[in-house]
């Protein structure tokens, strides 16, 4: 005979059940019929090596965990269940405790600490409680491990895999790592992925571009200042480092901080604590260091523009990151995940490549490395007529990029002189860019502008 599904068979599946460990059969029984009452199912261990089978073979949500047991107390159990990968909530029960064996307990990792004799309603709420935590805390690994896959590097190329080699097992320590390698290689990537996979990926992850900051509040930026250190400090603020507290510090064109800058960068390295602006208190910070640079530092020292005692407490890890022209092997499956990136974020069909398109695309020079890849294929996407973007489509936007920047005679087809006085300026900085193999401190200085304004000329003409 049909019918509706059996309503408490339904329930029954979604209900959440928690194991009872005790020794005490009528502790258990007593925990069991107010736990059942409240709608969980329960099971029971009356010691901890069942707990550990009961555990083992799956289907727990939460464990009330007395501590006082035969065979093996519960403070083990906890300890061998958080060696063991379980992340599931526990809660302690104990008639022996004291503030002591709380401590123990929660620093174990359980989630909350209930004395005998325990009233009912008190056992209800904290087992909630914990289920609660429980889904959150979860919910954040799910999360941190869909962020450490957002900052994936792809690539499976000889140069990458040594680069990635080296990531994972420097990652997952404290020191300092020195991230190298040309513009749009993906060096800030490289730092994300070093968070991602460390200890301290819970904590923020806070970037800067030493470059982009005129030297006169690069102490301020990274340090903080108290109200009144300087014209407009109408109210205290903290630096970079304590917003990075607990987490991970990344100093992008960390070649580029001017020395006396670097001088308090030093002192900051090695004694970890910071003064602020106008402050006399020393703040200790708790922050993991990563720098990037696309210069040769040790040339820099050599030259006397970076200091050689701040260049070995940075160059703990070297990581380079290679140019995309070092790992071809790797522009057909890079390409691929950009273009069908670049589809899904602009809400367009699923686009693909046509094998013309793929030969073309491994035979360019690529001297805006991986960046300049990612904005083709977000450009072929857009653009290309069909859902498979041909040779043609892309020869036709190379064609554009080099005309809106290079061809000067078009220059005069624009119709405001503000459009050819940007057009221009792009075009100029372009170049001087390109002929200082990227450098913006020598680019800068070359043309006659603050490394600060030609950041934002560089923002503001797509450069970047």
């Amino acid at each position: 005979m049909c019918g509706a599904p059996d309503t408490a068979t339904a329930m029954n599946e979604d209900r959440q059940k928690v194991l009872i460990v005790d020794d005490q059969r009528a502790v258990r029984e007593e925990l069991a019929f107010a736990l059942g009452f409240e709608g969980y199912e329960v099971a029971e261990a009356q010691d901890g090596r069942e707990a550990l089978e009961r555990v083992a073979a799956g289907g727990i949500d939460l464990v009330l965990l007395d501590i006082k047991m035969p065979r093996m107390d519960g403070l083990e159990v906890l300890a061998r269940l958080r060696e063991g990968g379980h992340t599931l909530p526990v809660v302690m029960i104990s008639g022996h405790g004291d503030i002591e064996t709380a401590v123990l307990a929660i620093k174990g990792g359980a989630q909350d600490y209930l004395p005998k004799p325990f009233d009912n309603d008190r056992v209800i709420v904290s087992v909630k409680n914990a289920l609660r935590i429980g889904a959150l805390q979860s919910e954040n690994r799910a999360l941190r491990t869909a962020l450490a896959d957002t900052y994936k590097i792809l690539g499976e190329s000889p140069a990458i895999t040594a680069m990635r080699r080296v990531l994972d097992r420097a990652a997952p320590t404290d020191a300092q790592v020195l991230i190298t390698g040309e513009n749009g290689t993906g060096k800030e990537l490289v730092a994300r992925q070093v968070h991602a996979l460390s200890r301290r990926n819970r904590g923020p992850f806070v970037a800067v571009n030493c470059a982009a900051i005129p030297a006169d509040l690069i102490e301020s930026e990274l340090f903080g200042h108290e109200r009144g250190a300087f014209t407009g400090a109408d109210r205290a603020r903290p630096g970079h480092f304590e917003s990075a507290g607990g987490g991970t510090l990344f100093l992008d064109e960390i070649g580029d901080m001017a020395l006396d800058a670097q001088a308090k960068l030093l002192r900051a390295l090695q004694e970890r604590v910071v003064t602020r602006v106008g402050g006399s208190k020393p703040i200790p910070v708790d922050v993991r260091v990563v720098a990037a640079t696309n210069q040769d530092l040790n040339e820099a020292v050599q030259s006397g523009g970076f200091r050689e005692d701040l260049y070995y407490r940075l160059h703990v890890v070297p990581i380079h990151v290679p140019a995309l022209r070092d790992r071809r092997d790797d522009i057909p499956l890079l390409a691929s995940h950009f273009l069908e990136e670049a589809a899904r974020r602009n809400g367009l069909g699923r686009r693909t490549w046509s094998a013309a398109a793929r030969r073309w695309l491994g035979e360019q020079p690529w001297p805006g490395n991986v960046r300049q890849l990612r904005n083709l294929c977000e450009a072929a996407a857009i653009l290309s007529e069909g859902p498979e973007v041909q040779v043609d489509d892309l020869t036709a936007l190379a064609a554009d990029a080099a005309a809106r920047p290079g061809a000067a005679d078009g220059y005069f087809e624009l119709p405001t002189l503000e459009e050819f006085r940007a057009a221009s300026e792009r075009e100029f900085i372009r170049r001087k860019l390109e002929e200082n193999g990227g450098n913006i401190k020598r680019t800068a200085e070359l043309i006659g502008i603050q490394r600060s304004n030609l950041y934002k000329k560089l923002e503001r003409y797509s450069l970047k």
